[in-house]
């Protein structure tokens, strides 16, 4: 197995796992605000780009510079992404059926854990994109039959696509890192010492669970900037 949705969700996972069980409600608003921070930096790298190519950050725009699709692993496991269209006008309603990394926190217990991180992942990303569209996440998958997500006043025509730039898109190796830092990089600031030692067990749980090489390959991004885009 290498590097794909469910190894991004189960660093999520256990970020808030060790976090909670260190912290109290400390470590769950460190969470909260290690994956805002997390998710409104892929946000601007995707707004950095669509700025450099002179469009603008309205919906459409943020649906083309979206940075990931899902593995062929994943669907072939048959846990890829499915979700239905409700609305095209005046807001854009998506109901998310299946989900990989819905999937991976249930198989880790960890349904308090899948609804925090999804509750605050994807408005924050639009948020990081451009902070002037409203993004709702009405319901998740953890807590309810599917997710509810309304993007406000998008007023697209019926059967209105914006695919995604396969020139933007990175891999889960990216991805991965990326989350593995951001959580640290928040957790060592609000937790110093005590935060170095659950991002340290973060790391070696990924080591054990999945693989050392693949644990070795998150470190070789250690100062990598995420804020910006390349």
């Amino acid at each position: 197995m290498g590097f794909n949705e469910k190894v991004h969700a189960y660093i999520a996972a256990k970020y808030y796992v060790y976090l909670t069980e260190t912290f109290g409600e400390r470590g769950k608003k460190a969470f909260i605000h290690a994956t805002q921070y997390y998710a409104e930096q892929r946000g601007r790298r995707m707004a950095q780009r669509a700025i450099r190519d002179g469009r603008e950050l309205d919906y459409g725009t943020y649906m083309e510079y979206g940075e990931w699709v899902n593995t062929e692993e994943i669907k072939a496991e048959g846990v890829a992404n499915k979700s239905e269209l409700k609305s095209f006008c005046p807001d854009y309603e998506i109901n998310i059926h299946v989900c990989p990394w819905h999937t991976q926190f249930k198989e880790m217990g960890l349904v308090e854990a899948g609804h925090t991180y999804c509750e605050h992942l994807d408005n924050s990303i639009c948020r990081g994109f451009n902070p002037y569209i409203t993004y709702d996440v009405l319901q998740t998958l953890h807590k309810s039959p599917f997710c509810i997500h309304i993007i406000r006043n998008v007023n697209f025509k019926e059967g209105e696509t914006h695919p995604k730039k396969p020139e933007y898109l990175k891999n889960f190796e990216y991805h991965c890192a990326h989350s593995y830092w951001a959580y640290a990089e928040v957790t060592k600031a609000i937790f110093l010492a005590e935060g170095e030692a659950v991002a340290a067990k973060v790391l070696a749980d990924l080591a054990k669970d999945y693989s050392q090489e693949m644990a070795d390959t998150l470190m070789k991004y250690k100062d990598t900037n995420f804020n910006v885009c390349d």
